[in-house]
C-alpha cells in the first residue's frame, strides 16, 4: 500500500556542511587556516554519541559514505518526496556554528558569511520547496547585524539562527540584531548547540543532558520576554527548535504568576508573558513525547491556544519523529494547523497556501 503523502511544513531539517566545501566561499587568511592548518571548530560534549551514525540515523548515511544531511538528492528522496513535504526549513547541523565559537570573532563571521552562501548556493537555489536560516556571528553583535543587512532580504531567508549555549540572547546588547532582522521579515529560530544544563555544567550521562535540554529552552524565552524584545519589536517571533512542547503551560503559569508578583522590576513589559507567548512565540515539536490523544489534547487546552507548536522532523537526526507516528491521531482541522498552518503562519515569507491534510 502507497504511503499517504503530507504536505507539511518541516520546521527543522539539518543539512550538513563538509569544511572543505566552504572554501570557495571564504577569502584569506581564513581560507589558509582550514586548508593548510586542518582547523575545525572545537566542540566540548563529553559523551559518545547515541548511535552508530553519531546523533544522525544510520540509514540517512549517503551511500557513498559522506555524513547524513550533507546530499541534497539523497535529502529529496529519502525525506522530501517521501513524505510529501511542501516547504522545509534548514537549521543547519551546528558544526560550525559561528555564534558558538569561543574567541577569534573574525573567523566566526567569515565562517557565517561563506556558510550563508553555500547554503543559498547548493540548497535554496536548488530546491523550491527548501528556505533557509542567516548564520551570524552573534557575539559579534555589529558584525551580525551586516550579515543580516547582507543577505536577510533573500526571498527564502526566513529566520535568523542563534544557538542555545551560553549567550543569553535577550540581554538589550544584542536587541539590534533582533532590530535588523525585524526590517528584513525574518524571524528568530533558536537551536540548542551544547548548553550547559546543569547548574553551568555537564551532567554525568547523556540521558541526563538530552533529558534536560527543555530547561535551557525555557531560560531562553524566559530570559527574551523579561528583557521586553517582543514589546519593543512587535513584529518579531521566535521558534524554539527541538526542545519539545510539553514544558510550554508550566512556563505560561509561572511567567505569568511572577508577572503579577514582580512586574515592578520590568516597567517596559506591557502584556502578560503567555499573552506575548500565544502572540510571538512559537514551539517546534520535536522531540515529542508518546502522548495518547486524550494528553495531547489537554496540553493544548492548557496552552489556550493550538496556534503554538510546529511539527518538526528533526531530519536526519537519530531520535527524527516522523509525520505518520510522532503525534496522535488528531482531527483534520488540528492536524493541518501543527503540520502546516501555524508555521506558515509564522513565517511571512512561506506562501501561505497550501494542500489539504486529512
Amino acid at each position: 500500500m502507497p504511503k499517504q503523502r503530507i504536505p507539511l511544513v518541516d520546521t527543522d531539517i539539518h543539512e550538513r556542511v563538509q569544511y572543505e566545501e566552504l572554501l570557495q566561499y571564504l577569502d584569506e587568511p581564513f581560507k589558509h587556516y582550514i586548508t593548510n592548518c586542518h582547523w575545525i571548530q572545537e566542540k566540548h560534549m563529553p559523551y559518545t554519541q547515541p548511535s552508530v551514525a553519531g546523533v544522525d540515523r544510520a540509514d540517512a548515511v549517503v551511500p557513498d559514505g559522506r555524513p547524513a544531511g550533507s546530499d541534497l538528492a539523497f535529502m529529496q528522496e529519502q525525506l522530501l518526496d517521501d513524505i510529501g513535504h511542501e516547504f522545509g526549513i534548514l537549521t543547519g547541523a551546528l558544526d560550525p556554528s559561528p555564534s558558538s565559537m569561543h574567541g577569534w570573532y573574525e573567523m566566526a563571521a567569515a565562517l557565517a558569511s561563506a556558510y550563508n552562501d553555500w547554503q543559498i548556493d547548493k540548497w535554496l537555489d536548488q530546491d523550491e520547496r527548501l528556505y533557509g536560516s542567516v548564520h551570524v556571528a552573534a557575539q559579534d553583535r555589529d558584525e551580525a547585524v551586516k550579515e543580516i543587512e547582507r543577505v536577510g532580504d533573500h526571498p527564502k531567508m526566513v529566520q535568523v539562527l542563534l544557538p542555545i549555549d551560553d549567550i543569553m540572547w535577550g540581554d538589550p546588547y544584542y536587541h539590534p540584531i533582533f532590530e535588523a532582522a525585524e526590517k528584513h521579515d525574518l524571524m528568530i529560530g533558536m537551536h540548542h548547540n551544547e548548553p550547559p544544563v546543569y547548574y553551568g555544567k555537564w551532567p554525568r550521562y547523556f540521558i541526563e543532558w538530552h533529558t534536560l535540554i527543555p530547561t535551557a529552552h525555557m531560560k531562553q524565552v524566559t530570559n527574551m520576554i523579561f528583557n521586553g524584545v517582543f514589546d519593543k519589536f512587535p513584529n518579531l517571533g521566535l521558534m524554539m527548535i527541538e526542545g519539545g512542547f510539553t514544558f510550554i503551560p508550566h512556563l505560561m503559569w509561572k511567567m505569568d504568576q511572577q508577572f503579577r508578583d514582580l512586574r515592578h522590576e520590568v516597567p517596559w513589559l506591557k502584556r502578560k508573558p503567555s499573552d506575548i507567548m500565544k502572540d510571538q512565540v512559537r514551539f517546534c515539536t520535536q522531540p515529542s513525547e508518546e502522548l495518547n490523544k486524550k494528553d495531547f489534547m489537554s496540553l493544548i487546552d492548557q496552552m489556550g491556544t493550538d496556534e503554538m507548536i510546529c511539527f518538526a522532523t528533526d531530519y536526519p537526526h537519530w531520535d527524527y519523529d516522523s509525520p505518520h507516528r510522532a503525534l496522535p491521531n488528531l482531527d483534520p482541522e488540528l492536524k493541518q494547523k501543527i503540520y502546516s498552518e501555524n508555521a506558515r503562519n509564522f513565517y511571512p515569507k512561506i506562501p501561505k497556501s497550501g494542500g489539504e491534510i486529512t
